[in-house]
């Protein structure tokens, strides 16, 4: 039980990287310029990012022993079946590839490349680096603690650089997926969101006058895009100056989904659901930006995931509004120490640790908890990626 108490409670008031959404903020699905047009030969798939690209960073935490040790309740940020696979996973074995944590572990502990104990050939699968909470460049990522307890929330930054040092540079036969941001849009919601309280608690009392609050608000949100754009455009000096500059030839950016098409983004007040968005918007924007004229792919996972939400019949969707994992259920299993329902500890098998709500579908729902997807949303997100890839002509 302290596995639960020491991460569970890291990530109890965490926000994490949506999965899918819609809105604000598409970079060209097919430039900026130069990407490759031909079939390339793809010999390994390496993934940066955040929970959505999280192979399984967290599963110790999970320890139905609380020790560590499998058999893990969950481990990954979606409905955690057994047979299910998040959208990386299902694009490499479809290449024939596999692809694995290349970390695993929490509160400061970390195995790195847990999969080197197969021998070379599986070590060399070790190229999965996005983590849960991780942030562009600073390691101060949601859910870790100042004490450095909590989620390891490595950057992508280090990620890039931990790829480097292990592998010496990227080759023509990588197929480099990058996903990273919402955690930087989160982090300055929460603290706009902080400040518009403080705001809105000042004209109340009427210490403020309203046209006051809304210059305080305003000047408040302009911080929240300043600090947002800053994060993208060192995103994009990353790609080009450590993906691009080693190597790597085939490059695929998502760009960042709207979290306020989430089911986080629904239960917001309707005046501050916009400015989440606003903030994808301005993240977008300003990453494609920085890669304008570069030789790599951006996809607009924005408008593909909208176009779910808007029709979710005819992507196979019964629910794209409400999470199929059951908070209070999930508390149950964890012995009260996970309270917020976080996809991390949801499970979508058998009993007695499945932690679905009743006549939830891990297949039909589109999310798992207030952001991340299920395992059907994984696959949407997957036949996407694929769709693209095909398009660009990079697989035959």
């Amino acid at each position: 039980m302290r596995t639960f108490r020491h991460l569970g409670a890291a990530l109890a008031a965490s926000l994490f990287l949506a999965a899918c959404g819609g809105g604000g903020g598409s970079p060209r699905e097919l430039g900026p310029s130069g990407a490759p047009t031909s079939a390339g030969s793809f010999t390994s798939v390496v993934s940066f990012g955040d929970s959505l690209s999280d192979l399984g960073t967290y599963s110790p935490a999970t320890s139905v022993t609380g020790d560590g040790a499998p058999p893990y309740i969950g481990g990954r940020f979606t409905t955690n079946q057994a047979a299910g696979r998040i959208w990386v996973q299902t694009v490499a074995a479809g290449l024939g590839l596999a692809i694995t944590p290349a970390e695993v572990g929490f509160n400061g502990l970390s195995q790195p490349c847990p999969a080197a104990a197969g021998g070379p050939a599986a070590a060399a699968t070790c190229t999965g680096y996005g983590q849960g909470g991780a942030r562009v460049t600073s390691p101060a990522g949601i859910g870790k603690n100042p004490d450095g307890s909590g989620a390891l929330t490595v950057p992508v930054a280090t990620q890039i650089a931990n790829h480097l040092s292990r592998k010496g540079n990227f080759t023509a036969g990588d197929l480099v997926f990058m996903l990273a941001g919402a955690n930087d849009v989160l982090v300055q919601f929460q603290v706009f969101a902080g400040k518009a309280a403080a705001i809105q608690a000042q004209a109340a009392t009427g210490a403020i006058t309203p046209q006051q609050a809304n210059v305080l608000l305003l000047t408040a949100q302009t911080e929240g895009d300043i600090a947002v754009e800053t994060a993208a455009r060192q995103l994009a000096t990353l790609i080009r100056t450590q993906i691009l500059a080693n190597g790597a030839r085939y490059v695929a950016v998502l760009n960042v989904p709207d979290i306020g098409n989430t089911p986080l983004g629904g239960s917001l007040p309707p005046t501050a659901r916009p400015v989440l968005s606003g903030f994808v918007a301005t993240f977008n924007t300003a990453l494609r930006e920085g890669l304008d004229r570069q030789p790599v792919a951006i996809f607009d996972t924005v408008g593909a995931l909208a176009a779910i939400i808007a029709d979710p019949a005819a992507a196979g969707f019964t629910n794209v509004t409400v999470p199929a994992c059951d908070a209070a259920v999930i508390s149950a299993i964890t012995g009260g120490l996970v309270t917020d329902g976080t996809s991390l500890f949801c499970n979508a098998d058998a009993l007695p640790y499945n932690g679905l709500r009743a006549g939830a579908s891990a297949t039909t729902w589109l999310f798992a908890d207030g952001v991340h997807p299920t395992t059907g949303g994984h696959a949407a997100i997957a036949a996407f990626v694929n769709a693209r890839l095909d398009e660009l002509g990079w697989v035959d």
